[in-house]
């Protein structure tokens, strides 16, 4: 799985965002706000990947448990699914 081509993470203003660009901005019309956590999940999911090894490199990075770090990867992904932004 991967985030579908087309969207731009930026840092403006101390804020993260991710905005579509070229033909991405014909089927999403608005912006994304992240966090730092949401941010670094961006990262992994721009290339192709597993949520096991999404899982693994939070575990890696943060300080949380197996158990909350996969809740809080798999809420982002739905949030992902839902808005047609990733690819299975």
């Amino acid at each position: 799985m991967r985030i579908k081509p087309g969207f731009a993470k930026r840092e403006i203003a101390g804020a993260i965002i991710v905005v579509p660009v070229g033909k991405a901005s014909a089927d999403f019309n608005g912006m994304i706000t992240l966090n730092e956590s949401g941010s670094f999940f961006w990262d992994c999911l721009s290339k192709e990947t597993t949520i096991e090894r999404v899982l693994d490199a939070v575990i890696n990075e943060y300080d949380v448990d197996r158990q909350t770090a996969q809740r809080d990867i798999e809420k982002f992904i739905e949030m992902l699914r839902s808005n047609n932004l990733i690819e299975e």
